[in-house]
């Protein structure tokens, strides 16, 4: 990093993010680094495998700030991971999406400041732009806090905040690959909710580094997006299907789940009207505006019209070959791969 850290907090550490985020610090020689979780268990499982002093672990739930406070004192980044993901849980139970990923991510947001961490970066989702359900709900209310408070403490404060927002990480838990994958193996139907939906596909090193790129490179309440190819589910399937060696497994379409959409966006034409272009990323900068009404009954702007948003339809589409040699650049399905013959 261009920005030297000596101590590093992950909230939500033992999760896919939080595991290969710990891995790349320690590959860049960073001195501490603090896993908060709830999971004793994988913190366990974690602690055994590595065996490295430079990894400590803090039990505990970021819907209680004494918990956070303890873990936050002392260290100089955040990178605050912890959340609840998935879409139908967050469905059946949109209140616990509103304990953790919104008044969770105030709890640590409050901890930074009051703590004068350096610098904060909050890990968001495509699923809060135009949000349909509560996941992205409550993911686009934690970006809101974040840039309430970057808002609040100013361009001088001590604690810089950011966000970054990506859309599917490949292979991460929850992923349909590794339920494909399962499912071809086992010899059980290959379950869709829609051929022609498309997602943002992003391997776990990208999001890792758009993390990365947005701490060596925040401004206060600045949210980073990292440009991303898209892919049908149906092209995703196929490319399974054929790096397994199985052409004629069968395909079932089961029909939409709770609050998904056809496509994911990962930037509005509004935020992109004042965002700046970085080659590989995008830099979507705070609004600046307070609570002189002018600015928002009196005076617009006139790009909006002129943009799109940023989505998983008008994105770079990748073709079956696209998809394989993508897939084949992770070392889980690389794994997967070895010593299987298919049917």
């Amino acid at each position: 990093m261009a920005n030297k850290i000596n101590s590093v907090l992950i909230t939500g550490g033992t999760g896919s993010f939080g595991k290969t985020m710990m891995r790349s610090l320690l590959e860049r020689d960073t001195p501490e680094i603090r896993i908060l979780s709830r999971d004793e268990e994988k913190q366990d499982a974690i602690r055994s495998q590595l065996n490295d002093p430079r990894v400590r672990f803090f039990i505990g739930d970021i819907r209680d700030r004494s918990s956070v406070d303890r873990a936050v004192n002392g260290v100089d980044a955040i990178f605050h991971a912890a959340a609840l993901k998935q879409v139908p849980s967050c469905e059946f139970f949109p209140f616990e999406a509103v304990r953790t990923n919104i008044m969770g991510s105030e709890n640590v947001i409050r901890s930074a400041i009051h703590h004068k961490v350096k610098t904060l970066v909050c890990l968001s989702t495509d699923k809060a732009v135009m949000p349909i359900n509560a996941m992205g709900m409550s993911k686009a209310m934690m970006e809101k806090h974040a840039q309430a408070a970057a808002r609040e403490i100013g361009a001088d404060g001590d604690t810089k905040i950011a966000c970054v927002r990506y859309g599917n990480v490949m292979y991460s838990r929850g992923s349909v690959i590794p339920l494909f994958i399962k499912q071809i193996k086992e010899g059980t139907p290959i379950t869709i909710t829609e051929p022609e939906m498309t997602r943002f596909l992003m391997p776990l090193r990208d999001s890792v580094a758009l993390v990365h790129y947005a701490f060596e490179h925040v401004r206060q309440g600045d949210l980073f997006v990292k440009k991303a190819s898209a892919a049908t589910i149906a092209d995703l399937v196929e490319a399974l299907k054929q790096l397994f060696n199985a052409p004629d497994h069968k395909v079932i379409v089961i029909g939409w789940r709770h609050g998904e959409k056809l496509y994911e966006t990962l930037a509005s034409a509004q935020e992109l009207t004042t965002s700046e272009d970085l080659g590989d990323y995008w830099r979507l900068q705070l609004d600046g505006r307070d609570l002189n009404y002018s600015s928002f009954f009196d005076e617009g702007e006139s790009k909006t019209a002129q943009l799109d948003d940023y989505h998983s339809h008008n994105t770079h589409r990748l073709d079956v070959a696209g998809v394989k040699e993508l897939l084949l650049s992770l070392p889980e399905v690389q794994a997967e791969l070895q010593g299987w013959q298919g049917q």
